[in-house]
């Protein structure tokens, strides 16, 4: 209860940290933030983006017409981005966006048109983007008769369905950015991979990429806020390798990682050198539910129901994550944003009180027997899929011991290179596989609607016309509560009926930051932010 407590309490907060780290060298005085996501990012196109290091990318070289700043008490807000400010009516479907003077980093002014043509394109299916459904809430969505337009160079008007209360949250989302039609017309999907032609309208432009190496990022001249970017220079390295990245942010070429060593956790921990971002997020299971043998519920339930979360987070993560009993995780609000949060008051679709953990694997037992697996007796051999890291790599360890041991099945694993491993889940060419989510606007939809049938961001193939229904209705309507009441039950429909995945843990986002460098901020969608950066 008391973990628990902290990690509600943190999520409440979006804060400025200056982290320490145990380097070997101090700040270089080079002006230069060396800091390290993840590997070679498999876009860094706006709309086509699904990922959190890329959208971090994405984050610096464009902005929206709502951006994040920090609030200078830590605080990660809303703010004026490229509209300087907005008009809703009465009714709240008609929102009104008046642009300010601003250029893109090629020196064209940035026009409402831009936007008009970037959100055409999101809802396009050709552009086949995997967050279209971001503009959900739009009037003709789906159709091409999508509510968005240039009423003059100055002026964006969007229509909604219905009101929208986290519409502010999609207006900043990366995918929602503005682009050049010109651009992409002239060079098609390699626009974002030369610097000449990856023209942004954010605080950075970028200037190098050395493919699989790093992408160096400088600040943006033509920025209408350029004045308020401290950090001159962001380099992203470019590797997956938690030892490799650990090591260079000891030796001192790094200043910030995510990711590091399972097994140096507890040292840092103890020391009090890693640091943590509050984030509304959860690591899970996901299951090709189009093929054999996970194709069946019964199967589904059963590898569920033996994970011993508890024991994952307890001895493998260690740094304060939450065994979670539900999809939508801690902290995401409900109906009334002042009480429970939308966990607790939807309940639990499964024990994760260790008590309860023998009468699981007994219950999991008897559902594989039903489904015609007794002991495990002519389940074929499966494999979980995950992506080449430390942490997944000990998680999926633990999974498959779980399921031989309790359930007597044979479960091989297979790690792939990031950029790989979203193209091979993606396309459904797994059997089980590694997934993680972070909540993109504070509500449970942001959890829920990916699992419509033929959404981008559906791995497991799930489809059911009653649930496409229902995510549609849940759009229309406009009763807070009663829409409240049909997003819980779609995720009674996705976790505790057809256990499309299987939820381990709610998250935490660990880093290590320079001890030298103050000014970073982040957000609870796992977004960090370096243009305040100082002291490198």
């Amino acid at each position: 209860m008391k973990k628990l407590l902290v990690l509600m309490l943190s999520l409440c907060m979006v804060f400025t940290l200056a982290a320490c780290g145990d380097k070997e060298e101090a700040a270089t005085g080079d002006g230069v933030l060396d800091v390290c996501l993840a590997s070679e990012p498999a876009t860094i196109d706006p709309a086509l983006n699904s990922a959190v290091d890329g959208a971090t990318m994405i984050q610096h070289a464009f902005e929206g017409l709502i951006k994040w700043v920090d609030d200078g008490t830590g605080n990660a807000v809303h703010a004026p981005g490229v509209a300087e400010s907005w008009d809703v009516s009465e009714d709240g479907l008609v929102w009104t966006f008046n642009l300010r003077d601003s250029k893109w980093s090629d020196g064209e002014p940035v026009t409402a048109m831009d936007f008009e043509y970037a959100w055409k394109r999101l809802n396009d299916p050709e552009t086949a983007a995997d967050y279209s459904y971001m503009i959900g809430p739009v009037k003709g969505f789906e159709t091409e008769e999508l509510a968005v337009k240039a009423i003059d160079e100055k002026t964006f008007e969007v229509t909604l369905i219905s009101p929208c209360l986290y519409f502010e949250d999609i207006c900043a989302f990366p995918a929602c950015y503005p682009i050049r039609e010109d651009i992409i017309e002239a060079n098609g999907d390699e626009w974002t991979t030369d610097p000449a032609t990856y023209v942004g309208n954010g605080p950075y432009v970028m200037s190098e990429w050395e493919h699989n190496s790093y992408i160096l990022m400088d600040k943006n001249p033509e920025y209408w806020d350029a004045d308020s970017v401290d950090c001159e220079t962001i380099k992203f390295h470019l590797m997956d390798d938690a030892n490799a990245m650990y090591a260079a942010y000891q030796n001192g070429t790094l200043d910030y990682i995510e990711n590091l060593p399972q097994d140096e956790v507890s040292s840092l921990l103890e020391d009090g050198s890693l640091q943590f971002f509050p984030v509304l997020g959860t690591y899970y299971v996901i299951f090709q539910t189009e093929k054999a043998p996970f194709d069946d519920p019964l199967v589904r339930e059963a590898f569920s129901l033996v994970l011993d979360r508890n024991f994952v987070v307890e001895k493998i993560t260690a740094a304060g994550e939450v065994a979670i009993d539900g999809f939508v995780p801690i902290g995401v609000l409900d109906a009334d944003a002042e009480g429970d949060d939308f966990r607790t008051v939807q309940g639990p679709f499964y024990s994760i009180d260790p008590a309860d953990y023998e009468a699981n694997c007994e219950k999991a037992r008897e559902l594989l027997a039903e489904a015609g697996f007794e002991g495990g007796e002519g389940f074929p051999v499966v494999e979980y899929l995950y992506n080449t890291d430390d942490n997944h790599r000990a998680i999926g360890e633990a999974l498959q011991n779980m399921w031989q041991e309790q359930l007597g099945v044979t479960v091989t694993l297979a790690n792939q290179e990031w950029g790989v491993f979203l193209e091979e889940r993606k396309g459904g060419n797994f059997s089980i596989a590694r997934g993680g989510w972070i909540a993109d606007y504070n509500d449970p939809m942001s959890f829920l609607d990916m699992f419509t049938t033929g959404n981008g961001n559906n791995d497991a193939q799930y489809s059911d016309a009653g649930y496409d229904k229902l995510i549609k209705d849940i759009n229309a309507e406009l009763d807070p509560a009663v829409r409240m009441d049909l997003l819980h039950d779609a995720e009674q429909q996705l976790v505790g009926d057809d256990i499309v995945v299987a939820p381990l843990y709610a998250y935490t986002q660990k880093y290590l930051l320079n001890d030298d460098v103050s000014g970073l901020y982040g957000n609870t969608f796992m977004s960090v932010y370096f243009e305040k950066c100082v002291g490198m």
